[in-house]
This record gives C-alpha cells, sequence and structure tokens, in this order.
C-alpha cells in the first residue's frame, strides 16, 4: 500500500501535475485516422484534461488546436473549415492549423489585433491509422522504431476504445502477466484455427495445447523484470509436467504503453492515455509479421463490441458488463463473455474512476507493478529536480530512434536456457517475414 499523497502524484495527469508532466514529454495517441475520414475531418479530442479539436486542412495538414476560441470560448468542434484553418462561426475569426488567429473580419479596417491572439497547438504526427500528438515542452522527440511504426500500413490495423478509469490502472493490467491464467481463463477451449484477431487463442511456438488451456493448467508463473532502454521486459516462466518450460515475454514502453503476443504472427502494441483523471482510451496497434491484416474482419470483431462515436464498449458497468452466472459456471471465469478487452476493462473499471492504492496489498507476481511505479516516480523527481527531460526512459543517453522491437513472444522449450530459446523464436519469425524488413537493427535482448 502507499500514501494518498504518493497515489495522487503517480495518477493526476491534468496540466501542472507532476505525472502530467511526464507523460506529455512524450508523443501520445490523440485520434485514430479513421476519425478523420468523411467530407468534413474535425474531431473533438479531449487529452490529459485538454479540450481540443482536431482537424485535417484542405491541403491534407493536421492541426490540433484549443477547442474554445480565444474571443469569447465557443466551441471550435463547429468551426468552418476553411483556408487551411477553423474559422469560429460566432464572430468569423480565423485559426491556421498552428493556433494562430490569422483574421477578424468583425474588427475595424486595418486593425492588428490578430497577430497578438493565439490558440493552444500542439504537433500532430500519424503513424499507422493512429494520429500521435506531442503536449510536451520544446521540441518532439524522435519517434522509437518500435515494429509498429516500422511495419508497413498494410500489416498494422490500429483501434481503440474507452475505459472509466485512470489511465494508471489500466495501464497495469497490462503489466501483470499472472492475471491472465484467471481473469482471462476460458474453461472450453475453442478451435485454434478459428483464432483470428483473437488473443490467447493461438498455440504458443513449439506448442501442441491451445493457449487458453496452458495458462489455465499452469497459473503460477515465475516472473523476471528487466530495465531496458523503453522501459521494462516482463518474462513469465511457466514450467510444464513435461519438463518443458513456457515462456512468455511482454513489455513495458515508457511511459504508459505495453507490447505483448497476440498470437504467433501478431503483436499489440497499446497506449494507455488519459482522457482526464478519471478516464482513458486504450490505443492497440496490432502488427503482423505475416500476412497483411484483415483489417476489415478485425474492424468487424472490434465494432461488434464498441459504440460509435465514442468507441465506448457496449458491455459497461451500467449493465454489469454482460455478467452472466450460467456462463461463469460452465465457460468463463468472468462470466462477461468471450472478449478479454471486457475482462479487463471490469478488473480496471472496478478498482473506482481512481484506484484507493492505500488498501491495496502487492504480492510477489506485482513485481512488475512495483517496478514499474519506482520508475515513474524516479521520472517525476528527475523532472521536478531538473526541469529537464534528459532523464527520462529513451532520452537519458539513448536516441528514441535506437530502440527497435521490442521482442514479445511465446514459446515453449526444452532447454534450460530460456532466454536463447525465446530470442531464437523471434529472430525465426522476423527473418521469416517479407512484407516488411522486421529484423532488429540491433540487439534488445
Amino acid at each position: 500500500m502507499i500514501s494518498q499523497k504518493l497515489n495522487d502524484t503517480l495518477t493526476l495527469i491534468t496540466p501542472g501535475t507532476p505525472a502530467g508532466a511526464v507523460l506529455r514529454s512524450y508523443w501520445q495517441p490523440a485520434a485514430l485516422t479513421e476519425e478523420l475520414q468523411g467530407e468534413r475531418p474535425v474531431v473533438p479530442v479531449r487529452l490529459m484534461g485538454e479540450d481540443l479539436v482536431l482537424f485535417r486542412d484542405q491541403q491534407g495538414e493536421l492541426g490540433l488546436i484549443g477547442r474554445h476560441c480565444p474571443h469569447r470560448g465557443a466551441d471550435l468542434c463547429f468551426g468552418r473549415l476553411e483556408n487551411n484553418g477553423l474559422r469560429c462561426p460566432f464572430h468569423g475569426w480565423h485559426f491556421s492549423r498552428d493556433g494562430q488567429c490569422v483574421e477578424q473580419p468583425g474588427e475595424p479596417e486595418g486593425s492588428m489585433m490578430h497577430t497578438r491572439i493565439k490558440n493552444t497547438s500542439y504537433p500532430v504526427m500519424e503513424k499507422n491509422g493512429i494520429v500521435f500528438a506531442y503536449l510536451g515542452d520544446g521540441e518532439p522527440p524522435e519517434f522509437p522504431n518500435l515494429d509498429c511504426f516500422v511495419a508497413p500500413e498494410s500489416h498494422v490495423f490500429a483501434f481503440k476504445g474507452l475505459w472509466e478509469c485512470n489511465w494508471l490502472q489500466a495501464l497495469e493490467v497490462g503489466i501483470d502477466p499472472a492475471h491472465a491464467s484467471f481473469l482471462h481463463r476460458f474453461l472450453e477451449d475453442e478451435d485454434t484455427d478459428n483464432s483470428y484477431g483473437k488473443q490467447f487463442r493461438d498455440k504458443a511456438e513449439g506448442a501442441e495445447i491451445p493457449m487458453t488451456q496452458l495458462l489455465r493448467d499452469y497459473p503460477r508463473p515465475d516472473i523476471t523484470v528487466e530495465d531496458t532502454d523503453y522501459g521494462l521486459r516482463l518474462i513469465a516462466l511457466r514450467q510444464l509436467h513435461d519438463g518443458r518450460t513456457h515462456v512468455r515475454v511482454t513489455n513495458q514502453i515508457f511511459p504508459c504503453a505495453i507490447s505483448v503476443p497476440m498470437s504467433r504472427e501478431m503483436i499489440i502494441t497499446q497506449w494507455h492515455v488519459p482522457v482526464d483523471n478519471e478516464n482513458c482510451y486504450w490505443y492497440s496497434m496490432f502488427t503482423s509479421f505475416d500476412q497483411p491484416v484483415d483489417k476489415a474482419r478485425m474492424r468487424e470483431q472490434r465494432l461488434a463490441e464498441h459504440t460509435l462515436p465514442d468507441y465506448a464498449p457496449i458491455k459497461n458497468r451500467r449493465n454489469n458488463y454482460g455478467y452472466n452466472a450460467k456462463e461463469q459456471q460452465s465457460q468463463t471465469y468472468t462470466g462477461m463473455g468471450m472478449d478479454i478487452n471486457v475482462h479487463d476493462q471490469w478488473a480496471v473499471e472496478s478498482l473506482g474512476r481512481i484506484q484507493d492504492r492505500t488498501k491495496e496489498h502487492l504480492g510477489k507476481t506485482d513485481v512488475g507493478i512495483i517496478r514499474y511505479r519506482k520508475k515513474l516516480r524516479a521520472a517525476i523527481d528527475a523532472m521536478q529536480k531538473d526541469n529537464t527531460t534528459e532523464s527520462l526512459p529513451m532520452t537519458n543517453g539513448t536516441k528514441p530512434s535506437s530502440v527497435s522491437g521490442p521482442v514479445s513472444n511465446d514459446t515453449i522449450t526444452s532447454s534450460a536456457d530460456w532466454r536463447a530459446a525465446f530470442t531464437a523464436s523471434d529472430a525465426e519469425r522476423r527473418a521469416s517475414c517479407t512484407g516488411w524488413n522486421a529484423r532488429l537493427s540491433d540487439s534488445t535482448i
């Protein structure tokens, strides 16, 4: 358990907060590219407690500016998209994509007042289906060469979902390797040939049993956590009855992303991005090492569980997440259906909007959560001491562009050298990739 003061320090992210300053020092997902499709590419964005509006101008360039007009506060989401900017319908004030007011048609002829009016604006960049924004001070950092950024657009599918809770508890479920054996336990195994687009439905490399059975039969992983240039690597070892070892490698990419294996051919890179202190979006990029992603199929799977335009889950606390007592007895550990996102959603939302960590009791399998909180605290302390980002992960002597991968996979080995086993398994997968160059530029092991 931790103090309420420390809990606030780690969780609150609105402007001026310590954790908020750390998260703003990195590129964060702001919207899906698909949200800007249509005749009028203008969408509201609430990010890190700030109300913004994202738009694509007539030249195809993106702008992210304050949602409320600096004149009288009107909502620029209803602005007129013209002259490569947004014009407020209230009095016609016109703003370019860098937030500069360039015209005030109602002011006296010759007035230069507009030159002194500038709206909030932030840099934005598109990456394989997601628009990223940089809300920090100074020049934005480079992007790391993660697999989801290096792969061509054809091999990456992006989606998002709303969770009604603080970003930190959303992230922490992804760095908890033990929970998969319980929260995502399926009491009946599906045909793995029909596993496309579903997590924990495949077989691990070298296995003859489905992942659902493996996680169910071996619920006590031995977890190792290692520091890396990008954050943390988590290795969960499950000793099988026949003497072999199941090795699952996942990652925490600082500050608020994870990278996990989805199947033998696909990985997930997922950010947990604060909307405000009490809500967040998960943004996932599904990256294929094999064939181009069947985006229509994966989108259909996820839209069956979400509503537009806010990407809110259909199952939620207002309908008890679809809980079915009969199902809980015979099909799933939760009784909340087959979509593991719903399981995770219940787990993180049921803690309250902001988890009260003064009452928690962490165990040995929570080592990833403990190590991450220490890393976040160190980053907060460094920024408060130096007021720079130079001591943060991926900036403290490491160029973001030198970060590649990371390795995220499942394998089963009979060798005692499990590190060599998962390294070789990942290298083989990358070497056989023909749609793009998936080989790591340098060693990340």
